[in-house]
């Protein structure tokens, strides 16, 4: 009995650690699996990661470098606006600058307008008007010097009238080209003894007359090219020919005499009868010795 019970208890023995062996064994399976499993979960999560990271570095630094040079290209492009519009400032105000001073001039022109009493120069008011007076110079009837300036002055009014006459001949191709305007009274007396003829010459003695008053002209028309137009006679010539009658003439030299003479006379001029070349303003100036 005894025995058997050894028996029995072996072979329970033997089935209990065959059973528990057959048990472990399933468990290291299951065990083995579940961490190879794990290890495998784990490896793409790692590789998940990785590429995530990867990628998002890539894409970052794409995106970084992208964002550096759209930056530097604004910078650039705001860089250039500022330039231009510096430029443009600075272009802007020295254009401004030349409109301004202009302006100004003008302003100051407009004010300071002389009355028509005054004297002034002929140039300041037509620049393009011929000037060669024949009493500065020798070249003249008396073969002195009749008075000692350059620039022919008148008043301020009959420049105004002249201005006009000096525009309607240049639409026709020609210059005004004046020999003598303002003559000082002295100049005046000097005159009267060379030539005491009242025909050419006003007599000192009965006042400030004509060219004493800043309102009559010698003249005549040059080309643009400067060349003197056929007239009458030559400046002071005393003969008969000197006259506005025109009959002992050459045709051109009366065409273009009466020309000149009806553009004057629509200006507001007169001329002298004895002389082609005299016109006086119709407008009367009272007498006043002015000194070029």
């Amino acid at each position: 009995m005894y025995r058997w019970h050894n028996a029995m208890r072996w072979r329970n023995g033997i089935f209990t650690a065959l059973f528990q062996r057959k048990i472990d064994g399933r468990w290291r399976e299951r065990i083995l699996s579940m961490q190879k499993k794990k290890i495998k979960l784990l490896s793409i999560i790692i590789i998940i990661v990785f590429t995530v990271l990867l990628v998002g570095g890539v894409s970052y630094g794409r995106y970084y470098t992208s964002q550096k040079k759209e930056a530097e290209k604004i910078e650039k492009e705001k860089e250039a606006q500022e330039d231009k519009e510096n430029a443009k400032a600075a272009e802007k105000n020295a254009d401004q600058d030349d409109i301004e001073e202009p302006a100004t001039t003008e302003k100051e022109q407009t004010v300071e307008e002389p009355a028509d009493t005054d004297f002034v120069k002929i140039t300041d008011y037509i620049p393009d008007i011929v000037v060669d007076l024949k009493y500065a110079t020798a070249d003249n009837f008396t073969g002195t010097v009749i008075y000692d300036f350059k620039d022919a002055y008148l008043r301020y009014g009959t420049v105004k009238k002249l201005a006009v006459a000096q525009e309607k001949f240049k639409s026709m191709g020609y210059y005004i080209k004046i020999w003598d305007a303002y003559r000082p009274f002295v100049a005046q007396e000097k005159l009267w003894q060379v030539c005491p003829n009242p025909r050419y010459v006003a007599n000192p003695a009965n006042g400030m007359k004509a060219h004493n008053l800043g309102g009559t002209i010698d003249m005549t028309l040059v080309t643009f090219a400067g060349n003197e137009v056929e007239m009458p006679t030559a400046f002071d010539d005393f003969s008969l020919k000197a006259d506005r009658d025109y009959s002992d003439v050459s045709e051109t030299a009366a065409e273009n005499a009466r020309m000149m003479e009806g553009v004057m006379t629509e200006c507001g001029f007169r001329g002298y009868a004895g002389e082609w070349w005299d016109y006086s303003d119709t407008t009367a100036y009272e007498a006043y010795d002015f000194e070029p």
